[in-house]
């Protein structure tokens, strides 16, 4: 059985940016059918920039480790650079997942790509974001 790193660890014991964005810029909700996680993003945009982001997820520890991380990796960022950070950095920057728990870091990268198609349709410009036709947008987390 895989380990999880200790980065892991810290992202799901004390997860960062956990919570809601009011009146976000972006919100990406995805799930996994098969394991069940649900996974919500909001991101806030200034000048370009990724000011702020938050997540909640419903799912295992691996993936609220990704949520955590991915909002870490997107502040600061702009939406151009947003827009290349791919599920092996999550991973990366977490010190490595266990195999059977690559499709957290799948999840969070779909999760950051829909909440950036959100923003761009909120602000009526064509969107530059291929996102996987069963990702949704507006759905309450139970």
């Amino acid at each position: 059985m895989e380990q999880y790193s200790t980065k892991v660890m810290e992202h799901f014991a004390q997860p960062h940016n956990v919570g809601e964005i009011e009146n976000a810029d972006g919100v990406g909700t995805v799930g996994n059918p098969v394991c069940g996680d649900v996974m919500r993003l909001y991101i806030k945009v200034e000048n370009d920039v990724i000011a702020d982001a938050k997540f909640k997820t419903f799912g295992c520890g691996a993936a609220i480790a990704t949520s955590s991380m991915v909002t870490d990796l997107v502040k600061g960022k702009t939406i151009d650079e947003a827009l290349a950070i791919s599920n092996q950095a999550v991973a990366e920057a977490l010190g490595g997942l266990p195999k059977v728990k690559m499709h957290c870091s799948v999840l969070a990268e779909e999760a950051l790509k829909s909440a950036l198609d959100d923003y761009y349709k909120k602000k009526g410009i064509p969107s530059p974001v291929k996102v996987p036709e069963t990702v949704g947008h507006e759905h309450e987390i139970g």
